[in-house]
């Protein structure tokens, strides 16, 4: 089944192939990760009209904990419809219902994820696909389905390297590059929250991309879109172990087909970002 997506120029423009993981590709506006790419100015405001909802804590005492670290089980939370009420604590107050089409492309045709960080009776602490980066919420159990993942990603952006780990087993690793001095990729706890398949391999993303959900610490929107930051690849090898994207990480065109098509990583997968 196809799908054709129409965004801003110079962006992920007709994506008509299905890949190896549960969803339809799609497109999405990444912040841009090309020296080409035209200069990414901030705007006044940020395009994210949700806002972020940050942990206010339980009344008490989680009953099982299930922080993701870098050898250990995962938990991904899957939204049973395209919104879902996020609160403060799991007292239900001060909640905002976050509806996927504020932070997916075509939220009809891919996954509405999140990823787990506590687990409580009836509640889930999970990191939101919104500003400000590291953003937390509660959301309820009854809202979502549950999977877990042993896969996760290191990115270690001063050696220039992202490895794919099974568990404490790494299975794949490449070189990649990064963002500029002055449009960084930063540093933190993230997951994948879409993949896309672009019109032309060859072009400036390569043959996939991932979007994060996070977001440019600087830049509040991307040729007309918000400021996602991605992990994809390139039509520049040469810029491979530098430091040249506008916050993106890119990586050879054949790495990222193994980890989208041969690997294939779960919406969800946390990336833990080290800069």
């Amino acid at each position: 089944m196809g799908v054709n997506v129409q965004v801003a120029e110079g962006v992920l423009l007709r994506i008509v192939v299905r890949v190896a993981v549960p969803l339809t590709v799609l497109a999405l506006a990444v912040s841009g990760c090309s020296s080409s790419d035209p200069v990414a100015t901030p705007s006044a405001t940020s395009a994210t009209s949700v806002p972020a909802i940050t942990s206010g804590g339980s009344t008490s005492a989680p009953t099982t904990v299930a922080v993701p670290t870098r050898d250990t089980l995962s938990q991904i939370a899957t939204s049973k419809s395209n919104t879902i009420d996020v609160y403060a604590n799991p007292n239900k107050s001060d909640f905002t219902t976050l509806q996927a089409g504020d932070v997916l492309t075509a939220p009809d045709q891919t996954p509405f994820v999140f990823l787990v960080k506590t687990v409580t009776d009836g509640w889930l602490e999970v990191w939101l696909p919104t500003r400000p980066n590291g953003s937390t919420g509660w959301i309820e159990t009854d809202d979502v389905s549950l999977a877990d993942t042993r896969f996760w990603i290191d990115v270690d952006l001063k050696e220039f390297n992202l490895k794919v780990y099974d568990d404490e087993d790494m299975v794949f690793q490449t070189p990649i590059g990064v963002g500029q001095d002055e449009l960084p990729t930063p540093g933190g706890t993230y997951y994948l929250r879409e993949l896309l398949q672009p019109p032309n391999p060859d072009g400036v993303y390569g043959p996939y991309a991932y979007g994060l959900s996070g977001y440019s610490p600087v830049l509040d929107s991307f040729n007309g879109g918000d400021a996602v930051i991605g992990i994809h690849g390139t039509d520049d090898p040469s810029s491979i172990g530098t430091m040249v994207s506008h916050g993106c990480i890119r990586m050879p065109n054949d790495s990222v087909t193994e980890i989208a098509t041969k690997i294939g990583l779960p919406l969800g997968t946390p990336v833990f970002i080290n800069d």
